[in-house]
């Protein structure tokens, strides 16, 4: 009778061992791990399921890899849904209009760089004529010929240093 006993309790344990061992464990949309005894839905993919009964367990992903891991799953995501001409042109057009404002932003950047360097020589052109001593005319508002005072081209001196710094 105990070595029926024993034999009865072996078995049991044996039986509750293996369902313990009957455990699914994946990662979510999120990365983190989930465990269950139900499996996980149709929605996780294959390689996001990282035990399932009756396999081989895979090697545990570290947080370098879950990285790609969950860019991989947007592109299953993607290629789940169909791919429709319309939201491939939508596409299309989103990354014409992205390279579009781009490109405009960068010919306005040269536009800029351009002017910023033809106004740096004007400036230097003109500081040079202040420091060469010559006299400098002006026509006021009259349309009559005014020329600069010693102050007034110390000033204009200023105002010209001032510019070339940003140059």
């Amino acid at each position: 009778m105990s070595i029926s006993r024993l034999a009865c309790s072996i078995l049991l344990t044996t039986m509750f061992c293996a369902s313990a061992q009957a455990q699914y464990v994946w990662l979510d949309e999120k990365g983190s791990k989930q465990y269950s005894d139900m499996p996980p839905p149709k929605s996780v993919p294959k390689n996001k399921i990282l035990k399932a009964p009756g396999g081989v367990p895979k090697p545990v992903a570290t947080a370098s890899e879950e990285k790609p891991a969950s860019s991989a799953s947007e592109a299953s995501a993607k290629l789940e849904k169909p791919v429709t001409t319309a939201s491939k042109n939508e596409d299309f057009n989103k990354r014409k209009a992205e390279q579009a404002e781009k490109d405009k932003k960068a010919e306005e950047e040269k536009t800029a760089a351009a002017d910023k360097a033809k106004n740096c020589e004007r400036a230097r052109g003109y500081q040079q004529t202040l420091n060469s001593g010559a006299r400098i005319s002006r026509t006021d508002k009259n349309g009559e010929k005014s020329y600069l005072t010693d102050a007034q081209r110390e000033q204009e001196a200023a105002d010209v240093k001032k510019a070339l710094a940003g140059c």
